[in-house]
């Protein structure tokens, strides 16, 4: 009974921990990073990040789940999680829709390149993902991870200071995501390490070279 009850709260734990880190929720903490470098961005008009913000979680966060809620509803998906590979395929073409769009949004202001390039490379990872899920359900949790990993590292290249807490935290909190998407068995431990490893060198090329 007791074991029961374990095994229950850990799944809950790990439930948690997949939504609190979704990748939905990604660029939102991308962008929150990139805002707490002084060095670089310390400067930007609270307005001007509160507006590119807002951008970001209507397109990227609000509207794709809106989505996924009409898509389940409708059946057109079995499941809120979405487990089945080709099921995913039509809430990520719709999401990198909403990307393209952001992208679109972004350019049109006056803001470090740095800034538009993040936001290009989120929406280049989910076209990415969404052509591999046509032959390979990879892990969108772990490109995730990967991607936000990178940053904090090209970050710290940039300013030529240690970002070395803050890594250590991503790194953290990706092993932690990660390993919860294997407990609930969302994921084969190929599938975990091809997202990260996607979503940190693709980040990494992209982000390095702007």
């Amino acid at each position: 009974m007791l074991r029961e009850k374990s095994v229950s709260i850990d799944d809950r734990l790990a439930q948690l921990v997949s939504v609190l880190f979704h990748p939905l929720l990604m660029p939102v903490y991308g962008l929150l990073i990139i805002f707490t470098c002084p060095a670089l961005y310390g400067y930007l008009p609270f307005q001007v990040k509160k507006i590119i913000l807002f951008i970001v979680i209507i397109n990227n966060v609000l509207i794709p789940l809106m989505m996924i809620t009409y898509f389940r509803f409708r059946n057109l998906i079995s499941t809120w999680t979405i487990g089945n590979r080709k099921e995913r395929i039509l809430p990520l073409v719709t999401t990198t829709m909403f990307y393209a769009f952001t992208v679109y949004l972004i350019y049109r202001f006056h803001i470090p390149l740095f800034i538009k390039s993040f936001i290009i490379c989120a929406a280049a990872l989910v076209l990415a993902v969404t052509i591999v899920n046509f032959w390979f359900r990879i892990s969108l949790h772990a490109t995730a991870c990967g991607a936000i990993t990178a940053l904090v590292m090209v970050l710290s290249f940039r300013m030529q200071i240690s970002l070395t807490w803050m890594l250590i935290v991503v790194i953290l909190v990706s092993g932690l995501v990660m390993s919860s998407r294997l407990w609930l068995k969302a994921h084969t431990p190929s599938e975990i390490w091809a997202g990260f490893l996607l979503g940190s060198a693709g980040s990494l090329l992209y982000l390095g070279f702007v």
